[in-house]
């Protein structure tokens, strides 16, 4: 399985479930880059927070 990273607009590099925050309880929430809040596409987060840093 490949690992899947997403570059937010305030240059930060999402890799791992501690590089985003979860806004919203419930089955779907908001993920966010932890670093500036700005939403995450909910696919890319969904494959990002199942990845475990090695």
């Amino acid at each position: 399985m490949s690992t899947v990273s997403y570059n937010c607009v305030c240059g930060a590099t999402l890799e791992y479930k501690q590089d985003l925050v979860a806004e919203g309880g419930g089955r779907t929430p908001t993920w966010l880059c932890r670093e500036c809040r700005t939403p995450v596409p909910s696919v890319t987060a969904e494959k990002i927070k199942h990845q475990h840093p090695s």
